[in-house]
């Protein structure tokens, strides 16, 4: 059974246009991004990088829609989502975006299988098929074995993994992972990395958000960000080898 259904390869998934976004107003006034204009097809592997308040969280919060721009336009798979209301942007997230966060955000007390069963919870999906999928979705990263633990009786990389499986079993166009190495090791790092790069191989979009050089290096196409706006698309030199960059 197939984990996820992407996007034709090369299909427009994610088209920003002249998007901002600002904080608060008058003098308290934050102009988080300043006119962000990006288009992303499917299955292709990006990162976005930049300096801390260089805008990067916000650009991954408004493409994940867990946040709305101040003006400009989102288009997600050619549906506008810039003025849909939270439970649409909620339907949206859950059914079109997988997240992987740099702390894991799984359940203490409940087994890796239900925690990766959890999005097709909220979905609605028949228990029979919850089950089906979520034990999938740890086969392909490696833990059907592990069902049955709790994340405290995991690895970090092993956490990570979960919170991979986590994020396909609703089957996304997109996956979004914020700084997915930043609590690894540099061994488990980049088996953590190796996993994306199978993804993105088999037509996954995806999209790391990082400072890091070395996990940036891992996509095909990076965005830099510098207050706010995109400064360039050059891929970067990785970092040296033996740990991530500063």
């Amino acid at each position: 059974m197939p984990l996820a259904a992407p996007a034709p390869q090369g299909a427009p998934v994610i088209n920003l246009q002249d998007v901002c976004k600002v904080y608060d107003s008058g003098d308290n006034a934050v102009h988080a991004l300043r006119g962000v204009t990006l288009e992303v097809g499917a299955g292709e592997a990006m990162a976005i990088i930049g300096p801390s308040g260089s805008g990067k969280s916000t650009l991954m919060h408004i493409v994940g829609c867990l946040d709305v721009p101040s003006s400009g336009e989102y288009y997600l798979a050619g549906t506008p989502v810039s003025r849909m209301s939270a439970k649409e942007l909620a339907r949206i997230r859950n059914q079109k975006i997988g997240f992987i966060f740099q702390a894991y955000n799984l359940l203490p007390r409940a087994s890796i299988l239900r925690n990766v069963e959890l999005p097709m919870m909220y979905a609605g999906v028949p228990w029979a098929e919850r089950q089906d999928r979520a034990r999938e979705a740890l086969r392909k990263v490696g833990l059907a074995e592990r069902a049955r633990h709790l994340p405290s009786q995991l690895s970090g990389g092993q956490r990570q993994r979960v919170a991979i499986a986590r994020a396909l079993v609703n089957r996304p166009s997109i996956l979004l992972a914020d700084e997915p190495t930043g609590n690894l090791d540099t061994q488990t790092g980049r088996e953590i990395l190796e996993l994306f790069d199978d993804l993105g191989a088999h037509g996954h979009t995806v999209i790391l958000v990082t400072h890091d050089m070395n996990v940036a290096a891992h996509a095909k196409r990076v965005i830099r960000l510098v207050d706010g706006l995109v400064a360039n698309g050059a891929h970067p030199e990785p970092a040296a080898a033996g740990g991530p960059a500063a």
